[in-house]
């Protein structure tokens, strides 16, 4: 199975979890550092947590599931202190 196969089955392990919040995540690439390139979708685009869903969620359940990954980077990181940044519902 070829890598960018095993990254999308690891990010539908965590996907539940951002849908619920109006979230979900696309691979951009992986490049030839096999480094993954997300772009963050929905509210999980502006959310100011969106840092904390990228490391302690999403990048581990990538490295977890496809060892060879060597680091995870979403290209649309919402900053906290961003003032469009939005909490989804659930967290206001």
């Amino acid at each position: 199975m070829d890598l960018l196969k095993r990254v999308e089955i690891a990010l539908d392990t965590i996907r539940p979890y951002l849908e619920t919040d109006g979230g979900n995540v696309s691979i951009e690439e992986i490049t030839p550092e096999n480094i993954v390139r997300l772009r963050l979708l929905g509210s999980c685009g502006s959310c100011p947590m969106s840092i904390m869903t990228l490391k302690a969620g999403i990048e581990q359940a990538i490295k977890r599931a496809v060892p060879e990954i060597t680091a995870v980077e979403a290209v649309n990181l919402t900053d906290m202190d961003d003032p469009a940044a939005v909490l989804p519902e659930r967290l206001q």
